[in-house]
């Protein structure tokens, strides 16, 4: 038994399919079905079921892929001990972000980030928080972003600062002369959201119940935007489409922002989100998640609210919001 073929059939779970596992391990897809299936004699179980073109675990190969994947971790952690011990902020960072958060926070984190740690550079990934998730803990990654909650066992958990939400309106809506602008109301406009799998579209409908309800009834973009951008339903408001609900880092001020836009705070409590730092207890480079910790702390994103290590983080909406009005 080798690494390489506990590698090999770790990514097969993964990919689920020998070809796209064969590319991942850079190898050919021959060589690595001969090395899990040398795995296989080896343990005396089979691991897989090969259908056509469908592969799925059997009950034995879900438990030992897990302690594979725990063997993998550990010597992972080893190898990084080893050659980062003297210098941990020498040697990439695996860092990944969720969708509504890596767009605005990484164009003002890196130029930080890389003053501090200019040896460190970021291997970046936007996902979903469920495959960031697993990715972070197979070791995958080193350290992700997302919003919270989010519990995982093995995983610390650090608060960085809390969000506030905000409404974009076109520059002519009605809502706009409202100060401040009740949540309640966005569910009587036109309102755009993310599709189902993104956790600010789950947070959006915790704070505006009403505005689920409302999409169905008026038959709203908000059920044919799955998958897409804060970014893509920005342009369509500015477009004149309707109405949505932002973090205060998305509101933008582009070229067509004034005059296009209006971004509006809520009338209290205003609806927030608390943006934390996740990684692996066993991660082996604890100066490169400070730095990183700094680094963000640094960035002078205006809207937020950063909460400081020790500090007892604020009341929901008690952030300022970078909006008009």
């Amino acid at each position: 038994m080798t690494l390489n073929e506990l590698r090999y059939a770790v990514a097969v779970a993964r990919e689920r399919h020998f070809g796209r596992a064969a590319d991942a391990c850079h190898i050919s897809q021959p060589s690595l079905s001969v090395a899990v299936r040398k795995l296989e004699e080896e343990l005396g179980v089979t691991l897989f079921e090969r259908g056509h073109g469908e592969i799925t675990l059997t009950p034995a190969g879900e438990s030992l892929i897990r302690q594979a994947r725990r063997i993998l971790d550990e010597v992972g952690v080893l190898r990084e001990m080893a050659t980062q011990q003297q210098d941990q902020l020498s040697g990439p960072l695996r860092l990944g972000a969720i969708y509504t958060i890596a767009p605005y926070l990484l164009p003002e984190l890196i130029p930080v980030l890389h003053e501090h740690a200019p040896n460190m550079p970021l291997v970046i990934e936007e996902n979903f928080t469920a495959r960031l998730r697993d990715r972070l803990k197979a070791g995958e990654l080193d350290a992700i972003v997302v919003s919270l909650p989010f519990e995982e066992p093995g995983v610390v958990t650090l608060p960085l600062y809390d969000e506030p939400f905000v409404a974009v309106l076109p520059a002519a809506h009605p809502l706009r002369q409202e100060k401040p602008l009740s949540v309640d109301r966005m569910a009587e406009a036109n309102l755009l959201l993310l599709g189902a799998g993104h956790c600010f579209r789950d947070q959006v409908l915790e704070a505006c119940p009403r505005c689920l309800q409302s999409a169905e009834e008026t038959g709203s973009a908000a059920r044919n935007l799955q998958g897409s951008s804060l970014e893509t339903i920005r342009h369509m408001v500015a477009s004149g489409m309707g109405v949505t609900i932002l973090p205060c880092t998305a509101a933008g001020a582009d070229r067509y922002a004034q005059r296009l836009l209006a971004v509006r705070r809520f009338a209290n409590p205003v609806p927030t989100r608390r943006v934390a730092l996740a990684w692996r207890t066993s991660f082996p480079r604890p100066q490169a998640i400070e730095a990183l910790r700094q680094a963000v702390l640094e960035t002078g994103l205006s809207c937020v609210r950063f909460i400081q290590p020790g500090q007892r983080p604020g009341r929901v909406g008690d952030a300022g919001a970078a909006a008009s009005g």
